[in-house]
């Protein structure tokens, strides 16, 4: 599993500074997907979970945190270098499973597969 998959960009989170983003709507580079409904500033190990509401029936995606390429505070909005496509077509997130290596290692496998840190906004 590549380490930094699952941290934070300098350019985008201080980990010596305290921010809660959860609530923050969530863009993908093709337009909004939900709100952050959890996430985790651990080095090495932080991600976001993201509700996506009606937009795929409900459901939740988990994304690691190289992902995020903007936190905007006065926005409240967290933007993405994903688009819709490759969110919805990521391994399903199950709440019962989602902190076990073995899914976060196939989460991996997936985001990897694009370049590591995509597009910026």
């Amino acid at each position: 599993m590549q380490p930094e998959l699952w941290n934070y960009r300098a350019d985008v989170y201080d980990v010596n500074k305290s921010l809660d983003i959860v609530g923050y709507h969530v863009e993908a580079t093709d337009g909004k997907i939900g709100s952050v409904d959890e996430a985790t500033y651990e080095v090495g190990e932080s991600y976001i979970i993201v509700d996506t509401g009606p937009w795929i029936f409900g459901k939740k995606v988990m994304l690691p945190a190289s992902t995020v390429t903007k936190i905007d505070p006065q926005e409240r909005k967290v933007y993405l270098a994903r688009t819709k496509e490759e969110i919805k077509n990521a391994p399903e997130f199950d709440e019962a499973t989602f902190k076990e290596s073995a899914y976060r290692s196939t989460l991996g496998e997936y985001y990897n597969r694009f370049p590591f840190g995509g597009g910026v906004y």
